[in-house]
């Protein structure tokens, strides 16, 4: 028999009512009304389950961070709180969550006249913050922060940063006070090519593990990875984790309960740019082959990937295959072995870009990303329940 799609409205919200086995997901819900625009959302999750989200925007007549949260699982949300007055542009924000709820804030800032990193912290839930403190003192551009906390409640921040060659490398600093003091930056990477795009994630024994892009070997764009057992003081050397003859790829890494590490990313080897995965079941020692999941007829970029508490996989991307940009979505239930069929999430007119992902502790997926649809660039949010 045929499989029915059934719209159910309840308390004011769409849900979409897929087949057993699938997701529910929420009707898109529009975040923000701005004159500016507003780009580049990233989404945390506490632990009483309120969600946390973080852009920039334009409206000021200047490139600010904006902040707002919701407690009550996406279905409401507080206004828009601007929390940078800067000069220069404050860009690429990112965010994380502490165990005692305390919401960490970094991003990029061309305030002192080249690119450096910022932080900003929230003990109180998002009410207040705390005043900008300067992570980067470089005579060149530092690009792209990448942040986590572990169980000992360090921060630990990535970036790329523009050497004096020419060349991109990686480096790390963390803090083990909550964000009021933070050890002196570390070069991570002494590559011959550009290393970029870190991504970092920690498993249940609190050691980082990292992957990035790197043209050193072959002039094309390959995957490495290395990782500290000591909080960051110590890392291993390089290990290559793929061959291929692409020149386009973007990693994303998560961690699961049984401390597997999985690598999602995007690669145009086939011709076209498609989704991949590997997986690592002994801390990074060895790895599987990569795995494709995504043939379609358009390019298929950024994914972003997290674990939910069952260690069901959840990756959301975006892909141009109708012609304009929408986010879609696959998860895995068996570690990454299978994955289910793609989930378009936006259906819009407009181009729907940079996306995030966090999942609750029932197991809910929280998704926002900006979109152009209403002719300006705002933010979006849906949640899908299981």
């Amino acid at each position: 028999m045929k499989k029915k799609l059934v719209i159910i409205v309840a308390f004011g919200i769409f849900l979409i009512i897929q087949p057993l086995g699938a997701q529910t997901w929420t009707a898109a819900k529009r975040l923000t009304w701005n004159p500016g625009y507003s780009y580049s959302p990233t989404i945390a999750m506490d632990s009483n389950n309120h969600l946390h989200v973080v852009w920039h925007d334009t409206t000021s007549g200047n490139t600010e961070i904006y902040y707002k949260r919701s407690t009550n699982g996406g279905a409401t949300w507080t206004s828009s709180k601007r929390f940078t007055w800067n000069s220069g542009s404050s860009v690429v924000p990112v965010v994380t969550v502490d165990s005692n709820d305390h919401l960490h804030v970094v991003w990029q800032d061309y305030t002192p006249g080249n690119y450096e990193l910022y932080h900003k912290r929230s003990t109180d839930g998002g009410t207040t913050w705390s005043k900008c403190q300067r992570l980067t003192w470089n005579i060149v551009a530092s690009y792209d922060p990448v942040v986590t906390v572990d169980s000992n409640d360090h921060i630990h921040v990535l970036w790329e940063e523009e050497c004096t060659p020419g060349n991109y490398e990686i480096y790390y600093k963390r803090s083990t006070n909550g964000g009021a003091s933070w050890t002196a930056t570390k070069r991570l990477t002494w590559n011959a090519g550009y290393s970029t795009d870190p991504a970092i994630a920690v498993d249940s024994s609190n050691h980082l593990h990292v992957v990035w892009t790197d043209d050193s070997k072959d002039y094309n764009y390959e995957i490495f990875y290395k990782r500290s057992t000591d909080g960051g003081t110590t890392w291993s050397k390089y290990r290559r984790i793929t061959w291929t003859i692409s020149s386009l790829l973007i990693p994303t890494i998560a961690v699961d309960s049984n401390n597997h590490l999985h690598v999602v990313w995007h690669d145009n080897i086939s011709g076209n740019t498609e989704i991949y995965y590997k997986r690592s079941t002994n801390a990074g020692a060895t790895w599987s082959s990569s795995k494709r999941f995504t043939w379609n007829i358009g390019a298929s970029y950024d994914p972003v990937v997290t674990v939910d508490s069952n260690d069901h996989l959840h990756v959301v991307w975006h892909d141009d295959t109708p012609g304009n940009k929408k986010i879609c979505y696959k998860r895995s239930t068996d570690g990454g072995s299978s994955w289910s069929k793609y989930v378009g999430l936006t259906w819009n007119r407009g181009h729907s870009l940079w996306k995030d992902l966090a999942v609750d502790s029932n197991n809910h997926i929280h998704v926002v990303w900006d979109d152009d649809t209403p002719g300006n660039w705002e933010i979006f949010y849906k949640k899908g329940i299981q």
